[in-house]
């Protein structure tokens, strides 16, 4: 196929099937491209140029502008292919889905098209988003890997590596099974490491943390690495530990300098826990204003790219698009489905069974993170689409009605 110089974003279809079977973009230096069919069988390619604004644009701090926004009906359909009215229908549903202060914020082909800031500042409120915090954790930890592999960092280290072999303060370890832990389990929840459905807290100490102060719940795993699901908040403590042996610094210092600061994000907020024999250190909780939240799943939806520099690996936002595991058994405590799990990330489509929550309307390769309190960071490549809500709160939420009507928002060309 003869191209022109420029970006594209490709489909490719499976014929038979009737579903897509894979999508990305490609920089093309013009002249002939050949492209490999995703599938076996007939296959039907999809290719649609972006406009340059689409594919180059990368806002600045906000204290220097920030991101750009539209405001008129006519502009929102015409250049970001949004349908004004349902988005006004999400607005109003996003005003009376609880009572809760928030900041939600909406951008389709890099412009904000929906902005609902009621009570929270959605450029500075930086309190805690949760769970989000698993998604920009593990974000960072591919970051430190990825430099490790380059000679960058004290240790080098891949998400296949055991994540114990980097966490000296957790000799000796509680449960000899923990020698079996991979990084990657960390952060997929099929660790075993002190599930929610233990009733366990999810803070304390690093040495209750590491299953130090007679706590079975955090001393003994529940399932041996691997061959169970169970939704942990510990587990992501633990990555914040490796992130640290791996770079030589604070996990707190290392997420600044390597995500936040490159992407111009401004305002955040670390959670620490103590230690007896360590001190105050960072765990994996942050908090985020809504515009700054937006800012890292823009960055995933660009493929890691920002301004010219891949600031996230490739190789990471890749695997993102599918489950990191092969457990098939249900998460312990949501009875959710355990293929919905990846590096941090989760794959709101893939929602469904007994835990009641449905991903119907959700495009397939849509990543997201949910965070009590309605707290939600996601993307959606096949749409050009960056959905993002911030509360500093606790609590459930509707999280996939939110995506599923910010996606229902956009025009079919």
């Amino acid at each position: 196929m003869e191209l022109e110089h420029g970006t594209y974003r490709y489909e490719w279809f499976d014929a038979v099937k009737g579903i897509k079977a894979g999508h990305g973009l490609i920089e093309s230096s013009g002249g002939t491209q050949r492209f490999a069919p995703a599938c076996e069988g007939e296959a039907v390619l999809r290719l649609k140029a972006q406009r340059r604004s689409e594919a180059g644009y990368f806002p600045d701090p906000e204290s220097k502008g920030g991101w750009r926004k539209l405001e008129k009906s006519e502009d929102i359909r015409a250049i970001a292919g949004i349908n004004p009215t349902k988005l006004e229908s999400l607005k109003e549903w996003l005003l009376k889905s609880d009572g809760r202060d928030f900041a939600a914020i909406v951008i389709s082909r890099g412009h904000i098209v929906l902005e609902v800031e009621q009570g929270n500042s959605s450029k500075t409120d930086s309190r805690r988003v949760a769970s989000v915090s698993k998604a920009i954790c593990a974000t960072v930890l591919a970051i430190a890997s990825d430099q490790s592999q380059r000679g960058l960092t004290p240790r080098k280290m891949s998400f296949d590596d055991a994540a114990f072999d980097f966490m000296p303060w957790a000799k000796p370890l509680s449960d000899a099974r923990k020698e079996k832990i991979t990084v990657k389990q960390l952060l997929n929840h099929t660790s075993g490491i002190c599930p929610e459905a233990t009733g366990a807290p999810n803070d304390g100490t690093w040495e209750y943390i590491l299953g130090h102060t007679g706590d079975e719940r955090t001393a003994k795993l529940a399932f041996e690495p691997g061959t169970g699901c169970g939704y942990s908040t510990h587990a992501l403590h633990h990555a914040a530990l490796v992130c640290e042996t791996v770079t030589g610094m604070p996990y707190d210092r290392f997420a600044i300098k390597a995500l936040f600061e490159p992407l111009g994000i401004e305002h955040w907020w670390f959670q620490y826990l103590d230690s007896e024999k360590h001190g105050p250190h960072a765990c994996h909780g942050v908090g985020m204003p809504a515009r700054d939240l937006a800012r890292i799943a823009y960055c995933m939806l660009r493929e890691g790219r920002w301004s010219g520099a891949q600031v996230i690996p490739k190789w990471f936002v890749d695997q993102t698009a599918a489950a990191t595991h092969e457990v098939k058994s249900p998460e312990m405590r949501w009875k959710l489905n355990p293929q919905i799990f990846s590096h941090g990330w989760e794959l709101p489509a893939r929602h469904a069974g007994e835990s009641g929550r449905s991903g119907a309307g959700i495009p397939s390769d849509a990543r997201a993170k949910p965070g009590s309190g309605g707290q939600l960071i996601a993307f959606v490549p096949s749409l050009d689409l960056v959905v993002t809500r911030q509360t500093g709160s606790s609590g459930e939420w509707q999280f996939e009605e939110y995506l599923r009507r910010a996606c229902a928002a956009v025009v079919d060309e």
